[in-house]
């Protein structure tokens, strides 16, 4: 009798979530700030990080399968990404899957918000084009970011995608824990899944896109409940990286059931239209930067700030001096708590290395990617590293980030880390491996729309949104589309 063989399963990522308004374009360089894996580096190469891969190879030794590691890179939130740079990472995962002998199946982890320069739906090609190597009787399992755009070109043949369910993102680990249990019932004949995707014409704030509160959770509690009730097997919910120019644009859902196309079909709806009913609910509640100063300067606690227009995990290039400027202006050098933020300044983070720790330089800060006027400022040069820091806290903890050589300048009680990549704004550990307790401020800025409430959250006298220029505006209506299909809410009266 012959013994039944443990099933392989290759692994493979590519991920990116594009910003078609960033000044920064994707090329390989910008992957290579954050991982490009190959082989088995993918096996040790994310240490203790709690992401999808790392999720995979874990469900995957559980149930003595055997992972084939293919490719794995990833990039911060930037440009579209260049065809050279796409082709060059593809055409190594299509040699690597075409090389790796018999396969039960391909478990992806991808974003779903990656745009080439010269195609709007990267997911939609990565998938594609893998379909076509893959036997067409072996499952793909995809993992997404919540912030997908979801297009009907993603659901090629015995393919099944699954989401986030949690903004902020908590859940990354476990949705790659998710999509990896489902392929093993899918290899071993436990399920047969079938895809169906509803989509409608709105954009979603993500400052007000959280799964925590506020106006999506409905939407997100009944995904919940449809899953728990077992109508389906996985009901993901898309508010979309809004940021993009492409066509289609707009909120998804995106369901997962067991063989019953119908009950597909018929939740997808649902929670489309759940999202409908409710689109007047998504104001995002902005403030003017001088009132959050001012508030944050006059009151008790610590006041965590979102600059929500310069957010570098949206896309921007975090060079935005806005902050600087309205501390600058509404007192903050002589208040006798301090001031925390953040800025991408490559060259004004060299100047301060050349000049060493305790010096005092002329700076001219801001801009060095965008379009503006940097902020001039004398200041002295509190602290200095190469900028490595591991994330700590809940969603992408143990990761390893790179902020590039970083500088910490002190303007009278202002304190503004200048790092020389745009990097991630969601752990409090960016500002601690610099030697700056948030805990300790009156204001902290933080350049990220939501998912720094679950680390900054908790030490927080108050949460509030800045409505700060750059590309990651918060406001839907000041964003100047020319590609995406319209009417589409909430830019059009619909």
């Amino acid at each position: 009798m012959t013994e039944p063989t443990s099933p392989r399963i290759a692994i493979a990522s590519l991920m990116q979530e594009t910003n078609t308004f960033s000044p920064i374009p994707t090329t390989r360089e910008v992957f290579e700030t954050f991982y490009v894996l190959r082989g088995d580096e993918l096996l040790e190469g994310y240490g203790a990080a709690r992401v999808e891969v790392p999720a995979f190879l874990a469900v995957m030794r559980e149930a003595s399968a055997t992972p084939v590691p293919l490719f794995a890179a990833y990039a911060a939130a930037a440009g579209s990404c260049t065809r050279e740079t796409f082709d060059e990472f593809m055409g190594e995962i299509e040699t690597r899957l075409r090389a790796a002998g018999p396969l039960d199946g391909l478990l992806l982890a991808l974003h779903g918000a990656l745009v080439l320069v010269d195609e709007p739906d990267g997911e939609g090609e990565i998938i594609e084009r893998l379909r076509a190597i893959l036997p067409a009787d072996k499952p793909i399992g995809v993992s997404l970011d919540l912030h997908g755009h979801m297009t009907p070109r993603m659901l090629q043949p015995n393919t099944f995608l699954v989401g986030y369910q949690n903004y902020p993102h908590t859940d990354i680990y476990e949705t790659g824990e998710r999509t990896a249990r489902l392929m093993l019932d899918v290899v071993a004949g436990r399920r047969r899944p079938v895809m169906a995707l509803a989509k409608r014409p709105v954009l979603v704030s993500p400052v007000v896109a959280r799964t925590t509160d506020g106006p999506l959770k409905p939407v997100a509690d009944a995904a919940r409940r449809m899953e728990a009730d077992g109508t389906v097997l996985h009901a993901s919910i898309f508010p979309v990286q809004p940021w993009i120019d492409v066509p289609g644009l707009g909120f998804a859902s995106l369901v997962c059931a067991d063989g019953d196309a119908t009950a597909a079909r018929d939740a997808a709806e649902r929670l489309a239209e759940e999202l409908w009913h409710r689109r007047g609910d998504f104001s995002p509640g902005l403030l003017p930067l001088d009132q959050v100063i001012a508030t944050g300067l006059a009151a008790a606690g610590v006041t965590v700030v979102s600059d929500t227009g310069d957010a570098p995990t949206g896309g921007a290039a975090a060079d935005s001096p806005a902050v600087l400027a309205g501390l600058l202006a509404g007192g903050a050098v002589g208040h006798p708590r301090l001031s925390l933020a953040t800025l991408c300044d490559p060259a004004a983070a060299a100047a301060a290395h050349r000049a060493g720790l305790g010096a005092t330089v002329s700076l001219a800060l801001g801009h060095a990617f965008s379009a503006g006027t940097p902020v001039g400022v004398t200041a002295t040069v509190a602290h200095l590293s190469d900028g490595q820091y591991v994330m700590q806290d809940k969603g992408t903890e143990g990761l390893a980030i790179s902020m590039g050589p970083t500088a910490v300048l002190a303007i009278g009680s202002i304190r503004l880390l200048v790092r020389s990549h745009p990097s991630t704004e969601w752990d409090t550990a960016m500002y601690l491996s610099q030697g700056l307790d948030p805990r300790q401020a009156a204001l902290v800025f933080v350049k990220s729309p939501s998912h720094f409430r679950a680390s900054f959250g908790p030490l927080a006298s108050r949460i509030l949104l800045a409505d700060t220029p750059g590309p990651t505006s918060g406001d839907m209506r000041r964003i100047l589309f020319h590609h995406a299909t319209r009417p589409l809410y909430p830019l059009d009266d619909i």
